[in-house]
Parts: C-alpha cells; structure tokens; sequence
C-alpha cells in the first residue's frame, strides 16, 4: 500500500449565532481530500487556541475538554490502524465511517445465503446447473429451520455468530432432528461451508469456525444387481400394468447409466443418429451440466420403441412416461419383491448396475464408462467400479485354463523332445 498523506484538525464551527459559544470540529485529511466530524463539544472563542487546536487555560473544565479532544484524536490513529491491518483502503470517510459507527455493515447468517442462492440462480445454466440451486435452497431452509430450533426464534443473526459450536450443533441437529445420516450431514454442512468461507474471504468473520471441525464422508458400498438379477427382473412376467412401466424405465437406465432426473428430461430429439449408423443418446446431465453421449444398447432401443406411441409421452414430448421419483421407488420395491431380489431397490441402483454388470463387468474401460456417465474426473467412475464375485472368478477362470493350457503345452514339447532321443 503506498504511503498517504495525513492530517487532522480541531477547529470552531462558524455559526450564524453572534454568541461567543461554538461547536468544536475534527477535520481528517487524508491525501488532500477531508471529511469534518462533530466532536459534539463547544469553546468560547476567547478561550480557543486556533494554532494548537485546543482550548486555552488552566481552568479544570478547560483540561477536562483538551483530554477529551487528545482521547477523539488517539481514537483517529486506532481507526487509521484497524484500516492498515485489515488491508483496506485508508480514506477520510472510511475514518469517519468508523468513528461513527457506520463502517461495520451488520451482516446476517441467512441474509447472506439467500443473497447467494439468488445469485446462483441467475447463473443457471452458465455457472451451475438446476440440480445444484435446488441443494443449496435445500441446504438454506434446512439452516433457518435449525437456526429457529437453536435460538428458539424467526430472527436472522449476525454473521459473528458463527463459531465452532454452532457448526458442532448444526451438525447434531441434522443428524437427530432431520434423522440425515452421516454423509448426508457433511454434504449439507459442506453447502453451508461455501457460504461460511465467502464470509471469511469478505473479512465478515475473523475466523473460519470449520477450521477444528472434521467433515469427513464415511466410505459407502455402492450396491448394483447382479448379471442373475438382471435378467430376472428382464425376463419376469409382470402383469400390473404401472409395474410394467416402472421396471421398463428402470431397465432403461440399467442399460444407458442416466440418473432418473435425466431419464425424466429426455426428449425424442436428445436420440441421434449417429456417424456409426447407430442411435446414440447426446443430452447435458441435469445435476451437473456435463455432456453425456451413449450409445444405444439394443435392450434400450426396444424400449423406447415400446413407448414411441404412447399418450403421455406425445402430450410432453418425453421418451418416457416417466413417473414421480417418489412413487418410481415405492413400485421398485414391489418388483424387487415379485422377482425375489433381496437388494432394497432405488431407481439410482440403475446407474450403478450400468457402471459396474453392464459396462466395467463385461470388458468396458473405464475411460469409455466415465463419459457415458458424464463425469467430469475419472475418480468419480471409480466409485462405481465394484467388482462383482463372479467377475473376479470368471477372470481366474479364464487364468486357470491359460495356465493349464500352458502346462499341457510344455509337457507335449518335453514328451516330444524325449522321443528324439
């Protein structure tokens, strides 16, 4: 920061009045631009040092306003400090700002979220997608519902409150009263962390309270259906008509790895023709705007043929009549039942089955599986690269007979040179 120049004056206030009485001013400088401040003191201008810049005399209420003036003065250069150590611009107004009380903006834990969240969805579809405005608005009304359990009030509260105990009873509170599990904790308490960290940034807090706080995901085994499961649940005779429906979409996202949300979005014209004179699906993932391309797997295709003609589908122009998430996992727990599948069925079950039996399973790299899911990072494919039982013996299978191959090989060639001889 460069040097600039500083000064300060105390000076008597012109007045229309003739009487001998005016008020005292402070007059700050700071590189030739001034702001004038009331000291709320009067002088006689008898008794005023024009040259000092204090009153003259030796009478006890003549000190008791020169100390007065020395106090507003020290209190000039602590203002001027605070500036300096917290790297902002120092200026006339901002001194006068902070002699006033008028520099500290007050701010508000959920008027700044909110403040936020606008913000983010004025960026939908640039900087962030649906999916993720709808989690941090999630997030913000889980926050005030806790802030009004914790406080037992409406009220917003200064952003200063926010220290180590609030985030320690925020985490209690989602984990008790919203009953969210441990990982869902840290997701929301993650969110909360993003509007915590623009705080600290701002110089808003001094101190990041999540810095002593440990947000770490427990490991989660990912669950998908076996290739036996599979084909059950393909070839099972549903007779309910909804059911049918249900199991169809479900299906359709084994074989294309899409998330319900993007199955629920797709439109006839997201299927495409392409170069390889094959059907391939090109959409954006809702959750997070990255492309996703995948070709169409046969079981696929037939399915959106089933429902090329179907009312509901043509009215919204959708591939699919595809129902509520709600009620899509209510009926797969139906179908999981009649077709004697013990796993507990999600409609998301779908993208791990198409990650790990359909793709990564059957020889896929997972290079190719990590696009067609429309990850950003490799890591994230790696999550879902599960590796079922019967994967891993079908490949010592194949190492067993590779190697039993090769004994039987070099037992021939030494029977053969034995016979030379």
């Amino acid at each position: 920061m460069l040097d600039k120049s500083f000064g300060l004056l105390f000076f008597l206030k012109q007045s229309q009045n003739q009487n001998d009485d005016r008020y005292i001013y402070l007059k700050i400088t700071v590189n030739g631009k001034s702001k004038e401040l009331s000291t709320k003191r009067k002088c006689e201008v008898s008794r005023w040092g024009a040259h000092l810049g204090r009153a003259i005399g030796n009478k006890e209420s003549v000190k008791a306003l020169n100390a007065y003036l020395d106090e507003m003065e020290q209190q000039v250069y602590q203002a001027k400090k605070r500036l300096i150590e917290s790297d902002k611009d120092i200026s006339a107004q901002a001194i006068k700002d902070i002699l006033t009380g008028n520099y500290d903006q007050k701010r508000m834990i959920l008027e700044t979220f909110r403040h936020h969240n606008d913000q983010m969805k004025e960026l939908e579809g640039i900087d962030y997608a649906r999916g993720t405005i709808g989690r941090y608005e999630i997030s913000y009304g889980h926050t005030k519902a806790f802030m009004k359990w914790m406080y037992g009030t409406d009220e917003d509260k200064d952003i200063r409150k926010l220290d180590h105990e609030f985030i320690s009873q925020y985490s209690f509170w989602l984990k008790t009263v919203r009953k969210c599990n441990h990982n869902s904790t840290v997701k929301y308490l993650a969110n909360f962390k993003k509007i915590v960290l623009i705080c600290v940034k701002n110089r808003w807090l001094p101190a990041d309270p999540f810095s002593n706080f440990k947000m770490t995901k427990k490991k989660v085994e990912r669950t998908a259906l076996t290739e036996l499961e599979l084909r059950r649940l393909e070839t099972k005779n549903i007779q309910t008509g909804r059911l049918q429906v249900v199991r169809d979409i479900f299906l359709f996202s084994c074989y294309t790895g899409l998330a319900y949300i993007d199955v629920q979005k797709l439109r006839r014209e997201d299927i495409k023709y392409g170069e390889d004179k094959k059907f391939w699906i090109i959409v954006h993932r809702q959750k997070t705007n990255a492309p996703s391309r995948i070709p169409l797997l046969i079981q696929a295709q037939s399915i959106l043929l089933k429902y090329k003609d179907d009312p509901k589908c043509s009215h919204a122009g959708t591939a699919l009549p595809v129902l509520t998430n709600q009620k899509m996992n209510s009926y797969l727990k139906e179908i999981a039942g009649c077709c004697g599948i013990k796993t507990e069925l999600t409609f998301h079950i779908a993208r791990h089955t198409f990650a790990t039996t359909v793709t990564l399973n059957n020889g896929v790299p997972i290079e190719s599986v990590s696009k067609m899911l429309g990850h950003a990072d490799i890591k994230q494919t790696q999550h879902y690269a599960k590796m079922q039982d019967y994967k891993v013996s079908r490949d010592m299978l194949i190492l067993e007979e590779n190697l039993l191959g090769k004994g039987k090989l070099e037992e021939e060639e030494e029977n053969a040179v034995l016979s030379i001889y």
